[in-house]
């Protein structure tokens, strides 16, 4: 597993879109902040330091169903978040994962195609671990582990355990 790290992204998963052809399947991408990180539909994703911001570039799948690819991502995160951390995890299909009614993750699989072949497909991860509060606009609608916990993070070793899990899930129906 190779890990490109950034200080300050626009979007981890612009950065990889941008590099995907040069790079192994299981590089990821990891940026400290997002300037411009996005979701579902272009929607804004809050990316402070702090929070945990990834993409990760799987290998040529059987799999062309994005959703698909991004509920077993979900499904990871939130097996995660309950065993290390005995959270109760809420997915809302297909791409949030909620704690306690509030947004925590936020996930974006997108397939590149060249031609009529999908080359590559890329899993964009946006966990807030380690934000401590959030914008007016968002403190009644986003939470972190931070927040729930009280206590910090080590985004390193969740990120490990994250990739571990889709390793592990996709490597079984690839």
């Amino acid at each position: 597993m190779r890990i490109l790290k950034f200080k300050k992204l626009d979007s981890t998963q612009k950065k990889a879109k941008e590099i995907v052809q040069k790079m192994k399947p299981w590089t990821i991408i990891l940026a400290e902040e997002q300037i411009s990180g996005y979701g579902r539909k272009g929607n804004f994703w809050y990316s402070p330091r702090g929070g945990l911001y990834f993409s990760v570039i799987l290998p040529k799948a059987k799999i062309e169903d994005l959703q698909i690819m991004t509920i077993l991502s979900a499904f990871c995160v939130a097996k995660i978040l309950k065993e290390d951390f005995q959270l109760e995890p809420f997915i809302k299909l297909p791409n949030d994962i909620y704690v306690r009614g509030k947004k925590i993750c936020g996930i974006l699989t997108e397939n590149l195609i060249f031609g009529k072949e999908i080359r590559a497909s890329i899993i964009g991860i946006g966990l807030n671990t380690n934000i401590e509060k959030f914008p007016e606009n968002l403190k009644e609608k986003s939470t972190s582990l931070k927040i729930e916990l009280k206590s910090e993070i080590n985004n390193n070793k969740v990120l490990e355990r994250i990739v571990k899990e889709m390793k592990n899930i996709f490597e079984k129906i690839a």
